[in-house]
């Protein structure tokens, strides 16, 4: 498959090059040429927060940059992570007596080149604190949530997070926030094509015309199960009932969903997703509100989606409706 690039060895530049050149207001690269960072920093006395992510998934994280959300985004090459060094000197840089939030989405590479860069940068002086994010049920059982892969649902924290940090929460506050929203975040995905990787020209995976991969991961990891083809509504009622099976919902507790394309699902799609989403919940009595439709954890043209449920409390969702100013992260009502 044709991909638009000046060529593999530049082309993660060339991506963070277009993007600050197109929100000069927003972002700015930082001394390395891979952290893209606030234009405008926050005061000294307000906690940063950094994440390091493999390129390839874009808008995450780095459309994410800006106030009310991201101090930066340490960009690794495509579907990998950071080195520890890079992600150290994005620490470095962002460092504040206040302290720094390092968002780590639990895959292999974040977790071990993460947890390094923190204990790197606590070796320096520098107050860091790693906070783990995962929500994809397939990944592993309940009652395992620590070994869960992060999906989409790992937007939930960045939102909140960045919100309660614009407002002056403190480093040890935030990550009790931060582990509070993860474990009422659940989420479960399903792909119907491959998308194809900008380095091998090569599909992520097969998969028959008539089947569906449920719980693949966002670097095409294997999902769990296959499903035939079947009417939408079917297939999201089936994914609706195992995440109200790993973590039950409450009727008249309101529910934040999230339904993210990944990369190769059309609007007129996702849309359709959502409505069978808030109709599987109103059959319950359970209130869904201020969602978030788009396709904003990608696989590059990956077809399919995910959904996401935050069973959020009342501090959660008015950080959720908080007000931001990034590039590419959706109005939130």
């Amino acid at each position: 498959m044709k991909k638009l690039l000046n060529g593999r060895d530049s082309m993660v530049e060339d991506m963070i090059a277009g993007f600050v050149a197109a929100y000069p207001g927003q972002v700015a690269r930082g001394r390395h040429p891979r952290l893209v960072r606030r234009a405008v920093p926050k005061a000294d006395g307000k906690v940063r927060l950094l994440i390091g992510n493999g390129s390839g998934h874009e808008p995450i994280a780095m459309g994410f940059v800006g106030e009310g959300m991201l101090d930066g985004n340490v960009v690794g090459d495509v579907f990998a992570a950071p080195s520890s060094d890079l992600i150290l000197e994005g620490l470095r840089e962002l460092a504040t007596p206040a302290g720094t939030v390092l968002l780590i989405s639990r895959h292999e590479g974040d977790v071990i080149n993460g947890m390094e860069a923190a204990m790197l940068a606590a070796e320096e002086g520098l107050a860091v604190r790693p906070l783990w994010m995962y929500d994809d049920i397939s990944s592993a059982p309940r009652g395992e949530e620590q070994d869960r892969r992060g999906e989409a649902g790992t937007l939930f924290v960045y939102k909140i997070l960045g919100a309660a940090a614009e407002a002056g929460r403190g480093l040890d506050a935030l990550v009790a926030l931060g582990e509070a929203v993860r474990d009422a975040t659940r989420t479960l995905g399903a792909a119907l094509s491959p998308g194809i990787s900008p380095l091998t020209g090569r599909a992520m995976f097969g998969l028959p015309e008539d089947e569906v991969f449920i719980g693949m991961g966002v670097h095409g990891e294997p999902g769990v199960a296959r499903r035939k083809v079947e009417p939408l509504r079917d297939l999201v009622a089936f994914m609706m009932d195992a995440l109200a099976e790993d973590r039950p919902l409450v009727p008249g507790a309101p529910v934040v969903p999230l339904v993210n394309g990944a990369g190769g699902t059309t609007m007129m799609e996702l849309l359709s997703v959502y409505g069978e989403v808030a109709a599987w919940l109103a059959a319950r009595g359970i209130p869904a509100v201020s969602p978030a439709i788009g396709s904003l954890s990608t696989t590059q043209e990956m077809g399919g989606f995910s959904i996401s449920l935050l069973a959020a409390d009342a501090e959660m969702l008015r950080l959720w409706r908080a007000p931001q100013a990034t590039p590419q992260f959706p109005v939130i009502r």
